[in-house]
């Protein structure tokens, strides 16, 4: 059968309109394949962004964990800072209360210590030793033959020191020394004494006196005859040499020295020991003071005797003379003089209990006297400025 076409145009249209739609059927059909591809594509994106949403969910929530787990240890920090603070500032305030203990403690010692400095400094000038030597014949005489092989033995010497006792005599006060005790001893016994003095009565007390401690002692002293101090040794070069140098310039009699049997030397102090084999060396070099020695260039050291001392003997007493009394609260009614012979005539008469009297020492007020106690009935004094 022949196909039988109709050149009339379908619903209107001719061959020209469809070619147009199908033109744009194929377009339309394009644009379907390219929404695919995004559609996929957009579908592999969407796919993809899930997975990295729930990587960056596991992730998120990994890190709230860890997060959590920080703030947990933050807390547990804070709590320990806390109670680390705490225990510090209790430690402090520990502290604190130790300090100021310690500070109190420091101003009472401190306050003791001058409390026992100024009772040190009262004892030593309590026990003060104001030594003069009398004037004394020496009787020289030359060595026999045995003392004079013995001549290495070091010089000795015994000193005995014996301290006078003192009695401090302030203003208006007054010393009386009788020349019997049993005049000292009535009138002790009365309590106020009626002085006359030109038509004034006096009224003083008689006291029982009281002695400073003395004290009495020896000193053994022996003296080197060979050995030598030295000091002021300058640490210019080293320790061996040091020692030869000293030895050499102590070995010049040009200068004095003589043959040295050893050298002792310490570079920490500066000071030295020379002990020459001839005695007599070192007592002539003593007596100098200065020695000159090489070290590079002349330095003058210090040179002195080696000795040892010991206190033998140590004695301290007190008491009260039985011949001497203190009269006492004299007031200055006349002058100084006057006034202590009033005292005296007084005393010497046996009517108002008074005898013979060796001797008496009145000072004004304003004044002090210290007195010095020879022996048991004779009194010294020494007068001093009165502050």
């Amino acid at each position: 059968m022949a196909d039988i076409y109709d050149n009339r145009p379908l619903n209107g249209k001719t061959d020209r309109g469809l070619d147009k739609e199908g033109t744009e059927f194929e377009e339309a059909m394009k644009d379907l394949e390219t929404w695919k591809t995004k559609a996929e594509k957009a579908d592999d994106l969407k796919a993809r962004l899930i997975l990295e949403k729930l990587e960056e969910d596991d992730t998120k929530t990994k890190a709230q964990r860890e997060m959590l787990a920080c703030i947990k240890k933050q807390e547990e920090f804070e709590k320990e800072f806390t109670q680390s603070i705490n225990v510090i500032q209790d430690k402090i305030l520990k502290l604190n209360k130790n300090r100021q203990g310690l500070l109190e403690k420091l101003k009472r010692y401190q306050a003791e210590l001058e409390a026992k400095r100024t009772e040190s400094t009262k004892l030593k000038l309590k026990f003060k030793i104001y030594v003069q030597v009398p004037d004394t014949e020496v009787k020289f005489r030359t060595q026999n033959k045995d003392e004079r092989a013995d001549d290495s033995q070091p010089i000795r010497g015994v000193f005995a020191i014996s301290q006078r006792p003192t009695v401090l005599l302030q203003g208006g006060q007054a010393l009386i020394t009788f020349e019997e005790e049993r005049v000292a001893s009535q009138i002790l016994k009365v309590a106020k004494c009626s002085v006359s003095c030109d038509n004034i009565s006096l009224d003083v007390k008689p006291k029982t006196i009281t002695m400073d401690s003395a004290v009495k002692f020896e000193v053994h002293l022996h003296v080197s005859r060979k050995r030598l101090k030295v000091s002021d040794i300058p640490s210019s070069m080293p320790y061996e040499r040091m020692r030869d140098q000293l030895e050499m310039s102590f070995s010049r009699p040009s200068r004095g020295g003589g043959e040295v049997e050893s050298v002792e030397y310490n570079q920490d102090t500066g000071t030295g020991q020379i002990t020459f084999l001839h005695p007599g060396v070192a007592e002539s070099l003593a007596l100098r003071g200065r020695y000159s020695v090489d070290l590079n260039s002349e330095v003058n050291v210090q040179v002195g005797p080696i000795y040892k001392y010991q206190l033998n003997k140590f004695q301290t007493f007190c008491g009260s003379p039985k011949r001497t009394i203190l009269l006492d609260d004299i007031d200055d009614m006349e002058d100084e003089e006057d006034l202590q012979d009033h005292l005296e005539i007084h005393f010497q008469k046996p009517s108002n209990y008074g005898g013979e009297i060796e001797s008496i020492k009145y000072i004004s007020r304003g004044k002090a006297l210290q007195a010095f106690f020879l022996c048991e009935s004779t009194v010294k004094m020494d007068e001093t400025s009165y502050s």
